[in-house]
């Protein structure tokens, strides 16, 4: 039987496989994943609208969709400031991904941290909370104000993992952040400041003891075969112990638009592995943001 991966989701709080059809498979650590990549990466669709022309689509794009449906994915997006009227209140957050790598976003408050999750912030605390205008102003201000970006390229958050400084150390760099934000003036006169509280996702990722990783798989292609135990689970990363005692993160956004098949237990992991690296810079883009 095979199914088509639409990627990871984290509704609710906990990591799942989405499939096409809407079904999704809860990822529990400790248990053992195998499957196989079967016949040509399909383009997924767009706003849950399958792809019309069904377009096949780069192995290694972790967009994972054709131009067109790229597109259409950002028709209305506040990410992309196409979708500027959304009347839900928003909040704005300062986010820890790794010693030194903070940032500041927004989300819909609705969404709670799902946001953070997504993106995989070992530690978050919010800001503030008003319109969405208000939000993507203050946003803006602030990154400007404290040096901070509001993108961390997921290569430097998955490669800081696996040696995380305690948990105090990293709400006390958030929190010097929170500080700093509270003294730059006037965007305070159309949010609502929050109170600050850490709030810490290092137990609900299953980063505490993770082995040092060894290198990231880069690619799924037609017969190639992903196995081995689920570590952790972080924003779009399974870091997964495989057969031979390494340790490797794969980005589940190269899943989406590929059929695949349950692999058997004697099976070997036969897909493209990159050592680590750590970009010297970090101009990359993540997915939509809201």
């Amino acid at each position: 039987m095979e199914w088509w991966c639409r990627g990871i989701g984290w509704a609710g709080g906990t990591p799942g496989l989405r499939w096409r059809g809407g079904r999704v498979s809860p990822l529990v650590r400790g248990r053992r994943l195998a499957f196989r990549a079967v016949g040509v990466r399909r383009c997924p669709g767009a706003r849950e609208n399958p792809c019309p022309m069904g377009a096949a689509v780069p192995g290694r794009s972790t967009g994972g969709r054709c131009p067109e449906c790229a597109r259409l994915d950002r028709a209305r997006s506040v990410a992309a400031d196409t979708f500027l009227d959304d009347p839900r209140p928003y909040r704005v957050y300062l986010a820890w991904f790794g010693p030194g790598m903070t940032k500041v976003g927004i989300t819909a408050e609705t969404r709670g941290a799902t946001r953070l999750l997504e993106q995989g912030a070992v530690t978050f605390g919010w800001l503030g909370r008003g319109p969405l205008m208000a939000a993507r102003r203050t946003e803006e201000v602030l990154r400007q104000a404290l040096g901070v970006p509001d993108r961390v390229a997921y290569e430097r958050k998955r490669a800081v993992r696996h040696a995380l400084p305690p948990a105090p150390e990293r709400a006390a760099e958030v929190l010097e952040l929170y500080r700093r934000a509270r003294e730059v003036g006037g965007w305070t006169e159309t949010l609502e400041p929050l109170e600050w509280v850490p709030h810490d996702h290092a137990g609900a990722f299953g980063l505490d003891g993770l082995p040092s990783l060894a290198g990231t798989v880069t690619e799924l292609a037609d017969g190639g075969v992903v196995t081995g135990l689920l570590l952790a689970a972080a924003g779009p990363d399974l870091h997964l112990l495989v057969p031979d005692g390494r340790c490797l993160a794969l980005d589940t956004r190269l899943m989406g638009g590929w059929a695949l098949r349950s692999a058997g237990d004697d099976e070997d992991l036969s897909v493209p592995v990159s050592p680590v690296a750590v970009p010297a810079a970090d101009p990359g883009a993540q997915g939509e943001l809201f």
